[in-house]
């Protein structure tokens, strides 16, 4: 044999290694997929290539051929999780010591069976395996038998586990027929290289989302705002909370005379007084008669009636006038069905002008009555004469 082949035959081992090396680091890799993985079905077919290196280990053939290489194609049909069967096809070639001599060729064809390491177990995912061959071989015009036995490691590509790559050792052993004259000694080769399966992948079960068809009831404390006259418009925000009224205003009743606010009944006329007197005229009538009615809209009212009067005259004579003007709204109010335990009223004589004294204008604005809702300070009201 010539001395080349150990070195080259220690080359490709170390290549085979580091391949080896890089391969298992995928291995670990592999294992973030989602769905448990299903067995392999019978009949799954994968196709398998080894190219590698070739080297004869006995006599003659090691005399007369240097390092060389091969071929193997394999298609496998799988049996179980654990056995593969299917045929086997092999080129071999090694090249001759002499310059003037030919090479020698082979090629091997049979059947082979394959056992390995499942390709769909959940952890580690490398697959050691070795197969069996059963082959009829040709070299040259000789037709012999032979067998072939490889060991090997496959490693997934791709977490789909559809191309698995790994390193192998594979001896074939041609049986040499009797011829006279020829060295009838059995062929014995053996190849290194790296093997390339593609397969069908690995069957996963499908990811079900939990289902949503369960109905949940979940008790959860309502909140609702009180609405004691149902218009719509909530308690807290309804100006008139006993009288149904549109929400635009505010919850009361359109009064045509009068405004309702929160704090205050707003008057849109004036009432009339007699001169310097506390009696009302006969024009106040009507506005005053839509104060009771929005008063009986809206029990939970209680009005404090406030009387002012401008600045002329002495202040005990205002004092008294304002009173007068006041209790004399009560009155009517109370005369009309308004309970008195809903009614106060004050005089305020000049002592609270909303105008000034310096002007006619300005005292006839300060004469007025005010209605004044739950004793909260009011806006301005309506001038009295």
């Amino acid at each position: 044999m010539n001395q080349r082949n150990p070195r080259l035959l220690a080359a490709a081992a170390t290549a085979t290694s580091v391949a080896f090396v890089l391969l298992t680091s995928v291995a670990h890799a592999d294992e973030s997929t989602q769905g448990r993985r299903l067995p392999v079905r019978p009949g799954a077919f994968s196709l398998k290539v080894e190219p590698g290196l070739a080297v004869a280990l006995s006599r003659p053939q090691s005399r007369l051929f240097e390092l060389g290489g091969g071929q193997t194609v394999k298609g496998f049909w799988a049996l179980n999780r654990y056995l593969d069967l299917g045929p086997s096809l092999t080129y071999l070639t090694l090249p001759a010591e002499a310059s003037e001599a030919e090479a020698g060729t082979a090629w091997t064809f049979g059947a082979s069976l394959r056992v390995k390491r499942p390709h769909d177990v959940p952890d580690f995912a490398i697959s050691p395996w070795a197969d069996l061959d059963l082959l009829y071989v040709r070299t040259d015009e000789l037709n012999r038998p032979g067998f072939a036995g490889a060991v090997g490691l496959a490693v997934p590509v791709g977490r789909e586990r559809i191309f698995w790559l790994g390193p192998f050792v594979r001896y074939l052993h041609i049986f040499q027929g009797t011829r006279d004259g020829f060295d009838d000694r059995d062929a014995k080769i053996l190849s290194i290289g790296i093997s390339l399966e593609v397969g069908s992948g690995v069957r996963r079960e499908p990811y079900i989302l939990p289902s949503t068809s369960e109905v949940r009831t979940v008790d959860r404390p309502v909140m609702s705002c009180p609405d004691r006259d149902a218009d719509g418009a909530p308690d807290n925000v309804d100006r008139c909370p006993d009288a149904a009224g549109p929400m635009d205003n505010w919850g009361c009743p359109a009064y045509e005379k009068l405004i309702v606010k929160r704090d205050k009944l707003e008057l849109k006329e004036k009432l009339y007084f007699a001169y310097d007197q506390a009696t009302l005229q006969p024009e106040s009538y009507p506005l005053l008669d839509e104060v009771v009615r929005a008063l009986k809209d809206n029990k939970s009212f209680r009005v404090q009636v406030e009387g002012h009067s401008s600045s002329e005259g002495t202040p005990d004579h205002n004092q008294t006038l304002s009173e007068g003007r006041a209790r004399a709204v009560l009155d009517y109010l109370a005369a009309h069905g308004i309970e008195k335990e809903r009614l106060v009223s004050k005089g305020f004589a000049s002592s609270v002008p909303i105008d000034t004294n310096e002007t006619a204008a300005g005292r006839e604005n300060n004469r007025r009555v005010e209605f004044v809702v739950n004793f909260i300070i009011l806006d301005q009201g309506t001038p009295v004469k």
